[in-house]
């Protein structure tokens, strides 16, 4: 409420900057509001680490209605949180709008409930008022640099105390003072004659008295405040007792944990080299098997060389079988045409008898072949040189070999 009077005060003279000292105090007494009880980060080992109003802030007041939240966030020179919380301050009083963004973000009560801690100023009552006293900074033209040195945000914002300290004299130090120089008073007015002595030492006396008097209360005074500092002191030496304590239950903690880690990342790293040897025999047990199928495979079905070989053999098993029988019946052909012949002879002779001749013809009437192609061969082979030629022919016909007759092309296969 001072620095808010003070800055309003001091506008009526002159422009407020960052050069002003009250608006310094009044930036620094608002960002000790807001960072009051603030709770800290949560990281992923557990810890808290420390943040600033500006998360705050940058949550709470995204529903006000044109706001300055993303232009802060891409601003270049200004990095850190600390400094962007500062540099929204002074944009929202440029704007004229940073009661507007108290009042919003108070109302959201449960992102105040969630950044901050129990005991926040920003959940006590007095948080109802702050709002109300920021409306009167909507009067005052601010003008400011976001680039000066008070977007700084390397070290926190100190607050100055002096300007609102008040001096009240106390009714003991009114009377000493009265006192002192009713005495002084008295002293310079001394008479020279000797009625005059008799009072002032009973005025030096009474006054010694309340001397006295003012020396025991302040001796009792400084007394009881030497025993609350030496308690004090006694509190804080406990706290820090504990505080070491704790830091040291902490950094054994801490040590701990680490160990920990290092125990689990040797163990993952020993899991993942297990898992690689068995992924490596897996594989080679997948392809064993696989040569294993393909040589079963193999064996069980012929390969396609010996299906053409087994193909070319019953092709001239065939073929044999097949000349075989045409040459029976070509013999048979000839053995009646040799008989025609030994009866042609005969029948030239003139002492073979008339019975000769009758059995040559049904010897050759029996043994003659149906087939009618051979019919006019019979007639042509009437002579000694055709059946010598004949008896050749047979005979070459029993003397061919098989691989003659495979090179033959009738063994071709289709």
């Amino acid at each position: 409420r001072f620095s808010v009077k003070t800055l309003i005060d001091r506008s009526c003279f002159e422009t407020i900057d960052d050069t002003s000292p009250e608006f310094n105090n009044f930036a620094a007494i608002l960002e000790q509001i807001l960072s009051h009880r603030l709770k800290g980060q949560i990281t992923w080992f557990g810890y808290e680490s420390p943040r600033s109003f500006w998360d705050y802030i940058r949550v709470a007041c995204r529903k006000v209605s044109h706001n300055c939240i993303c232009s802060i966030e891409n601003m270049e020179n200004v990095g850190s949180s600390r400094a962007k919380g500062r540099a929204w301050i002074r944009v929202a009083l440029m704007e004229k709008h940073l009661s507007e963004y108290i009042s919003t973000a108070l109302r959201d009560f449960k992102t105040t409930r969630r950044f901050y801690e129990d005991g926040a100023i920003v959940l006590g009552e007095e948080a109802n008022m702050l709002a109300g006293m920021l409306l009167g900074l909507n009067a005052i033209d601010f003008s400011f640099c976001l680039k000066g040195e008070g977007l700084d945000g390397s070290y926190p914002a100190v607050i100055d105390y002096t300007p609102y300290l008040k001096f009240t004299q106390s009714s003991d130090s009114i009377s000493s003072d009265e006192e002192e120089l009713r005495t002084l008073g008295s002293s310079g007015s001394e008479g020279s004659t000797p009625e005059n002595i008799g009072p002032p030492f009973i005025t030096d006396e009474n006054s010694w008295y309340n001397k006295c008097k003012r020396v025991e209360q302040k001796y009792r005074l400084a007394l009881e405040q030497k025993g609350y500092l030496e308690e004090l002191v006694r509190l804080r030496e406990n706290q820090l007792s504990e505080s070491v304590s704790q830091n040291k239950l902490l950094l054994q903690r801490i040590e701990d944990m680490d160990l920990a880690h290092k125990m689990e990342k040797e163990q993952l790293e020993y899991i993942i080299v297990e898992l690689q040897d068995q992924l490596t025999v897996l594989k080679n047990n997948d392809l064993r098997s696989r040569q294993e199928l393909t040589t079963h495979l193999t064996n069980q079905w012929p390969s396609p060389g010996a299906l053409d070989v087994n193909a070319v053999a019953l092709d001239t098993l065939l073929y044999r079988k097949h000349n075989q029988q045409w040459d029976e019946k070509s013999f048979q052909s000839l053995d009646q045409l040799s008989a025609e012949v030994s009866l042609s002879q005969s029948s030239l002779d003139p002492n073979h008898s008339q019975d000769g001749k009758q059995d040559g013809i049904n010897l050759l009437n029996e043994g003659k072949e149906d087939t009618p192609s051979l019919l006019g061969l019979c007639g042509s082979l009437t002579s000694v040189a055709s059946y010598k030629s004949l008896t050749s022919l047979k005979s070459s016909e029993y003397l061919a070999s098989p691989t003659t007759e495979m090179t033959s092309p009738g063994l071709t296969p289709s």
